[in-house]
């Protein structure tokens, strides 16, 4: 015989929770990152430091960019410019299974890296120009951030502007995205800016959500990107980037600001940073991450995508993988984290809920 019951079904459970997750993500007072606008700080004093990279090589650029991030001083304000070799960067919460065509890139000797900030997937070759802002955490502002390489394209009379989560558009086509990594006295902000990105490569590698495509009402990835040189033809990485050190430097008052070239180098220098080299080749940091499942779950929210993996037994849930393109991973880490060992149900979701929300108070 069997009863009905008006506890809600496992799948039901957590389409429930995720929606709740949306309202916690959308509260004002739980974004573990602010984008209200902000008076902007212009304190001659101030101090700056810039870096660029000499290399193409994707595990070292990033490495290096997670060293400064981690390392340098928190009172200065850094800029890091760089570009890499063909790469999918992948966000740290990402199944490369599900955002990448694996095979092709192997095929081809594309690279792929497991990034540690939140976001979603990118293809990266020299056509594109990479930006990093370290900062303290109280410091990060993000629409100063944005002027700054708003600024740098003026020079070339390009008129871009910020949309959605994060992006750059000009004409509405997107020509940057941005992804961001938090921890209790630093700041980092970092994306992309296309220039002469070969297109036809980054649709054959890249395969985003239909439901995200969806969301944006186009059917493809080329559809929805610009290549700057389409816009401006004599525009280049170099000149690009003495543009965005010259309105980095100008936005805090400094003349004739110093630029350090990072090589391969600086492997040797520092143990930190080479051990983080190390670790972003590693096969178990870029795809360890992705065990069997035998549930999912995937749902589009405003703030991003929750792709929710689970092992279940006994009506007690084992194991859980959460990949995201939510620029807020603290948070994802979180949930996924709260939902090991809790029943697989409505009741279990509500109390997985009250830990994240203790978690980001």
């Amino acid at each position: 015989k069997t009863f009905k019951t008006n506890k809600p079904s496992p799948l039901k459970a957590i389409i429930m929770f995720c929606s709740r997750l949306s309202i916690l993500i959308n509260h004002q007072k739980c974004l573990p990152l602010s984008f209200q606008k902000f008076t902007f700080s212009t304190n001659p004093q101030t101090n700056i430091k810039i870096y660029t990279s000499e290399i193409h090589d994707p595990y070292f650029n990033i490495a290096t960019e997670d060293w400064i991030y981690r390392e340098q001083d928190p009172n200065y304000h850094s800029l890091y410019l760089w570009r890499n070799a063909p790469t999918v960067v992948i966000g740290r919460n990402q199944n490369p299974f599900k955002e990448c065509h694996l095979q092709r890139m192997e095929q081809d000797g594309v690279h792929l890296v497991r990034r540690f900030s939140g976001g979603g997937a990118v293809y990266h070759d020299l056509g594109n120009t990479n930006f990093t802002f370290v900062s303290a955490r109280e410091e990060l502002k993000t629409d100063r951030n944005f002027k700054i390489i708003t600024d740098a394209l003026n020079d070339f009379s390009v008129k871009a502007n910020v949309q959605g989560r994060n992006d750059l558009v000009v004409d509405g086509l997107k020509i940057s995205g941005s992804a961001y990594n938090l921890s209790m006295k630093r700041a980092l902000h970092h994306g992309t800016l296309m220039l002469d990105v070969n297109m036809d490569k980054l649709g054959q590698y890249l395969n985003p959500s239909k439901e995200k495509l969806k969301s944006k009402g186009v059917s493809s990835v080329q559809k929805r990107v610009l290549n700057l040189i389409e816009v401006v033809r004599d525009i280049n990485h170099e000149v690009l980037c003495q543009s965005l050190i010259k309105s980095f430097a100008r936005t805090y008052n400094v003349d004739n600001p110093s630029v350090q070239a990072l090589n391969y180098e600086e492997l040797k220098k520092v143990p930190t940073l080479n051990q983080c080299y190390q670790k972003l080749k590693n096969w178990d940091w870029i795809y360890g991450q992705t065990p069997v499942f035998n549930h999912h779950l995937e749902r589009r929210f405003d703030w991003g995508t929750m792709d929710v993996n689970i092992n279940s037994k006994d009506g007690i849930i084992t194991d859980v993988e959460i990949f995201s393109d939510s620029l807020y991973p603290q948070l994802i880490e979180s949930v996924g984290n709260h939902m090991k060992g809790v029943t697989y149900n409505g009741e279990g979701m509500d109390k997985v809920g009250k830990l994240v929300r203790e978690d980001i108070k």
